[in-house]
């Protein structure tokens, strides 16, 4: 990871801006505090690319367009790096942000980052229209930086997939673990599971009663993480011998319907709900792993 960031460092000189790759779900929990850091060094603009936004509630997709296109420097666009033309907004996006760097003799020079399995790779044959850059459905596929040339007049550098070395906000790390952004060595999936079911009994406490039938294990006062995995558990069978819920299974499912979007267009976070987490969360230290 050191060598890693050390040749993102040195890359960074010789671009003229950065492209960000977010998971529109958690789009501050999926950004890398370095990014930030490195590119304010260098006064390099960002365009943030809310990918996976087919997943992610509209209005909450929105409010988060709004959020940072309100800073300096900063574009922000959403987009579904998998449906075909949605790419190229990225490209017209970032040309809008270096004009002075389009032709033959002055190309525009892009350095994409972002987080493991945020999409950065299916982003980058997207643009390219042909497999190029690794795809995989674990996090840390690419391990060294690669240059592609889009087209004579742009030209894009890939990075590893960075994790930050200490995720201060426990809140974060059940966001980046649901939406299987860290390995999975990182984490319990049954404590993941309990906490992305505190946000959705939070946030769409509708979907869980709809798919789950959630209040035949609970009463609605009584309700938490657990109620809802246990819900997951009687609605689809899983029982251990002697009868107990298989809680271990049953919360595998809720990730994995998470992450299918089999809940819906769904997201964990909004501007507002970040800000007060952070003010109410004490901050822990959390291996990424």
């Amino acid at each position: 990871m050191a060598v890693a960031v050390k040749k993102v460092k040195e890359a960074m000189a010789e671009q003229d801006m950065v492209i960000e790759v977010l998971d529109a779900r958690c789009p501050m929990a999926s950004a890398n505090p370095m990014v930030e850091t490195l590119r304010k060094h260098r006064q390099r603009p960002c365009l943030k690319v809310l990918n996976k936004m087919d997943l992610a509630d509209p209005q909450a997709t929105q409010a988060w367009l709004t959020f940072f296109n309100a800073q300096k420097d900063v574009t922000a666009i959403a987009i579904s790096c998998k449906k075909p033309g949605e790419a190229a907004k990225v490209l017209a996006a970032a040309k809008k942000l270096a004009p002075h760097r389009n032709e033959n003799l002055k190309p525009l020079r892009m350095l994409i980052m972002g987080v493991p399995n945020v999409g950065k790779s299916t982003l980058i044959n997207a643009l390219l229209k042909r497999r190029a850059a690794k795809v995989g459905d674990e996090p840390a596929v690419t391990k060294a930086l690669a240059r592609y040339d889009l087209s004579a007049t742009a030209i894009l550098t890939d990075t590893p997939g960075l994790m930050w070395p200490r995720i201060e906000y426990p809140s974060d790390g059940s966001m980046l673990a649901a939406s299987h952004l860290i390995g999975t060595k990182a984490y319990f999936e049954s404590e993941v599971a309990e906490a992305l079911g505190e946000i959705f009994l939070e946030r769409y406490p509708q979907v869980l009663t709809a798919r789950y039938n959630l209040h035949a294990v609970a009463e609605p006062q009584k309700l938490d993480g657990v109620s809802v995995i246990e819900a997951v558990a009687a609605k689809r069978g899983y029982r251990l011998k002697g009868g107990a819920f298989d809680l271990e299974k049953a919360a595998i499912t809720l990730l994995g319907d998470y992450r299918s979007g089999a809940l819906g267009r769904v997201s964990l976070e909004t501007p507002a709900s970040r800000a007060r987490q952070v003010a109410l969360a004490e901050p822990a230290v959390i291996d990424p792993g």
